[in-house]
């Protein structure tokens, strides 16, 4: 049967469906925020939102035995540095059988996923030409950049300008009430446990957000290091700890320890109960779509007065710390 229809020329092709590989978490909740979930070819081994992406082929695997405590996991990072490896590496005999046109990585961290110089490699191991998408945020605003990036890859700008739009609404409406509340508490954010590191990135800025002052990072800075000494010196109103990696549950087995540190160093908020873990796996931790739920989480433990639906919404996800 011919298709051409008189007058007006042949059909235009139909458009090519791009096959996409994400190797970072918040990457593949980008690509699944922008209605891309079943052109998921391939994920990291640590893409785990939304849930069903478990079916999807992993594509990287990680060097380090995440199963001892914090500091076991700092000693292991480390010593592979150390001997110039990668923390994870890419499966080349999966991303050949993966075959991506498109690929979603990142250049910013090479303890948080793959770097991008191993995808490369990788990728001139399998002869693809798939496209490479990298993404390296360190602000909010590149996010949300991030986000944009992506969907005009995949030629959804309009979808994903519709995405940042509406993120950037649920934030405005979070700061508004936030901007109501009498004071601004001091907020140290802890994002790794032993040592222990001080959030930093887009961290501030959800504190600010929240109606709170970040103490020692600001907006862009990368994670430093606090010795107790350090600690000390300073006086949060308000903590919360949140472990790159780590789920609530895995953040509670360490309280023994997080207990014995915050009596050595006396902060107010310790004494005053004003200390939270948080599930730093899923949220704050994540340059993606949650960061908003990051920010919910954030102001419900700064302002529990000026948020009580959002600690009742993320009941699961966030507890105070108890003695």
């Amino acid at each position: 049967m011919n298709t051409t229809s008189i007058g007006n020329g042949p059909s235009p092709p139909d458009p090519v469906t791009p096959r996409i590989a994400s190797l970072l978490p918040s990457a593949t909740e980008i690509v699944c925020a922008l209605g891309l979930r079943d052109q998921l070819a391939g994920r990291s081994h640590e893409c785990d939102f939304p849930s069903d992406v478990s079916s999807v082929p992993a594509l990287t695997r990680s060097r380090v035995d995440l199963r001892g405590s914090s500091g076991d996991i700092d000693r292991d990072v480390r010593a592979i540095l150390r001997d110039v490896l990668a923390v994870y590496e890419v499966d080349v005999d999966a991303l050949r059988e993966a075959d991506p046109s498109v690929i979603v990585t990142q250049n910013l961290c090479d303890v948080c996923a793959v770097s991008l110089a191993d995808v490369e490699q990788a990728l001139s191991e399998v002869a693809s030409n798939a496209q490479v998408v990298s993404l390296s945020p360190t602000r909010l605003r590149e996010v949300w950049d991030d986000i944009l990036r992506v969907g005009s890859a995949m030629d959804l700008e309009n979808k994903a300008l519709q995405v940042v739009a509406d993120l950037e609404a649920r934030i405005g409406r979070i700061a508004s009430r936030a901007e109501m509340a009498s004071s601004r508490p001091s907020v140290l954010t802890i994002e790794w446990l032993d040592p222990v590191m001080i959030g930093g990135m887009w961290m501030p800025e959800l504190v600010q957000l929240s109606g709170g002052d970040p103490l020692v990072t600001a907006p862009g800075d990368h994670a430093p290091t606090l010795d107790e000494s350090a600690l000390r010196q300073l006086a949060p109103d308000v903590v919360l700890i949140k472990p790159c990696g780590f789920d609530l549950a895995r953040t509670r087995a360490e309280g023994a320890s997080l207990c014995a540190l915050l009596d050595r160093v006396g902060w107010t908020a310790w004494k005053e109960n004003r200390v939270f873990l948080a599930d730093g796996n899923a949220f704050f931790n994540r340059p993606g779509p949650r960061l908003v739920e990051s920010l919910e989480i954030m102001a419900a433990c700064v302002h529990p007065d000026l948020f009580e639906d959002m600690a009742e919404a993320h009941g699961a996800d966030y507890e105070l710390l108890q003695r």
